[in-house]
């Protein structure tokens, strides 16, 4: 019976969030291999009523719960990954870029017998900034990586922002002033080296790509490569390669 009570239960979950307001939403960028706080602000005096859930355009009508009235789903990928704080803010360590998309935060209250979802929904939309490198190695990571490869040879770096928002980049990111940028140790855009490659695409999943190309010479031997994300200009968050 209690089975049975906690699917109903999810049932509910899934169907309300998709029916019912929202108290806001809240953007947040970060890269790949750093750690996240996601905020609750509909959170009440303790996160026992507090829900999770999770979903992206890839899976979206497959919404994962994360959070169950305050307790950890050990069912999910990322559960050893995940923690909840006092204020009932959802922290990730370790990024990935599989973790961008939509949460939800939502609080079920036990009236009477039966639990109740107290309007409105907190929703929190994470955007992960990522860099890849071509070609690949076992030893690159993704926020500071390092990768041995051989002078006279041709590399490509890939940073893409990994976006889900609902709503198309033209729509929500690129009229908002976003922008990718390649740029090297003293913060010059590497646009005006000739020596480097750069194109910008998007795609359905990505919402910004932009890459860079060049052919290694001996002094770029530790030499830092960094992609910034902008906001009007703005920095907003940066990930860099070596």
């Amino acid at each position: 019976m209690a089975d049975k009570c906690d699917l109903c239960l999810l049932g509910l979950i899934i169907l309300s969030s998709l029916l019912t307001g929202t108290s806001g939403v809240d953007d947040v960028f970060i890269s790949s291999g750093e750690n996240v706080r996601l905020p609750c602000n509909n959170a009440l005096s303790d996160c026992k009523s507090t829900v999770w859930t999770y979903s992206n355009r890839v899976r979206p009508s497959a919404a994962v719960e994360l959070i169950t009235l305050g307790i950890k789903n050990k069912d999910t990928e990322r559960h050893e990954r995940l923690s909840l704080e006092s204020d009932c803010s959802l922290n990730i360590k370790n990024v990935t870029e599989e973790d961008y998309g939509s949460y939800t935060c939502q609080q079920w209250i036990y009236v009477n017998g039966n639990h109740q979802k107290q309007d409105p929904d907190a929703h929190v939309f994470l955007h992960v900034l990522h860099v890849s490198v071509s070609p690949s190695s076992s030893s690159s990571s993704s926020s500071s990586s390092q990768t041995e490869i051989s002078p006279g040879r041709s590399v490509t770096l890939s940073c893409q922002l990994y976006s889900d928002t609902g709503f198309s980049c033209d729509d929500r990111v690129r009229s908002e002033g976003y922008e990718l940028l390649w740029v090297n140790q003293a913060g010059v855009d590497l646009k005006t080296d000739s020596r480097y490659q750069i194109l910008s695409s998007s795609d359905q999943y990505h919402c910004f790509i932009i890459t860079l190309t060049t052919t290694l010479l001996n002094e770029d031997n530790n030499r830092e490569w960094r992609c910034r994300l902008t906001h009007r200009n703005q920095l907003k968050i940066s990930v860099r390669y070596i």
